[in-house]
């Protein structure tokens, strides 16, 4: 039964005045909206600089990379996956400090720590390390991904044989005596062109690699030949490819892409 205190519906000038109001309503609202939003840009572009970034943005950043590394505290591993899961070919991305050829047999690995002599290390003594093969999926903070096999040594390997990252120049003990440990890694191409880096606990992730070869092959220039860093356990961005330089320090290292705006962690 029809209710007998509906409302009429409006018509002729009736309707025109009220369409008149809801739009001028609607407009109002929208402007509001709209000032506010140009606020809040105004403010985040023009709030001070911290680390080269708007510092909410900065510290949105920092927020997330405190988040990551409470997940994984060094011990979250990456999922693996069977080797027939992998596609050929790999897919590259970013050619910075890869300009020029170079001769593997010769290669040269370039290590320096705080307050002590830089040290060479031959690419045939790394290859003579116990062999670590990994597939996992590599991820790009673009957005995608693709299941790769990586193969190589562990760095955390490479740190034990050759006594690198620490303060006595003994092996590494991350268990029995962290504070001998250097707190980061800086990583580098030969031109440092491309440069990237590391907290302690990521470098000694046992899923961080220094590969020579990808899907089964050795490296080609564009995927970092003869020599490249593999994270598994962060963006792909971290993965510096040509690595010709490692230097364990106290004071966090510059990143390519963090000096660029992005996360300085990266962690998955």
């Amino acid at each position: 039964m029809p209710d007998a205190k509906a409302t009429p519906p409006l018509t002729g000038a009736a309707a025109e005045r009220e369409m008149r109001r809801l739009t001028r309503r609607s407009f109002s609202t929208g402007a509001v909206a709209a000032l506010a939003g140009l606020g809040a840009w105004r403010w985040l572009t023009t709030a001070s600089p911290e680390d080269g970034l708007p510092w909410p943005v900065r510290r949105v950043l920092r927020f997330n990379q405190w988040l990551a590394q409470g997940y994984s505290l060094g011990r979250r591993l990456a999922p693996t996956f069977p080797a027939e899961s992998v596609r050929q070919p790999a897919r590259t991305n970013g050619l910075v400090g890869l300009d020029g050829q170079v001769e593997p047999a010769g290669w040269q690995l370039r290590v320096g720590h705080d307050g002590r002599a830089d040290q060479t290390i031959a690419l045939r003594s790394m290859q003579a390390l116990p062999r670590a093969d990994l597939v996992t999926e590599l991820k790009c903070v673009e957005g995608w991904s693709q299941v790769i096999h990586f193969g190589g040594v562990r760095f955390m390997d490479l740190m034990t044989r050759f006594r690198l990252g620490t303060r006595s120049g003994r092996a590494p003990d991350p268990q029995n005596n962290p504070q001998d440990l250097y707190r980061y890694v800086y990583l580098a191409t030969p031109d440092e062109r491309y440069y990237v880096g590391l907290d302690m606990a990521s470098a000694l992730h046992p899923q961080t690699l220094l590969c020579d070869t990808i899907n089964g092959r050795p490296l080609t220039r564009p995927h970092g030949a003869p020599l490249r860093l593999y994270l598994a356990v962060k963006y792909g961005y971290k993965s510096l490819k040509r690595l010709a330089l490692v230097r364990f320090q106290d004071k966090r290292p510059p990143d390519y892409w963090a000096d660029r705006g992005y996360d300085w962690y990266a962690g998955l």
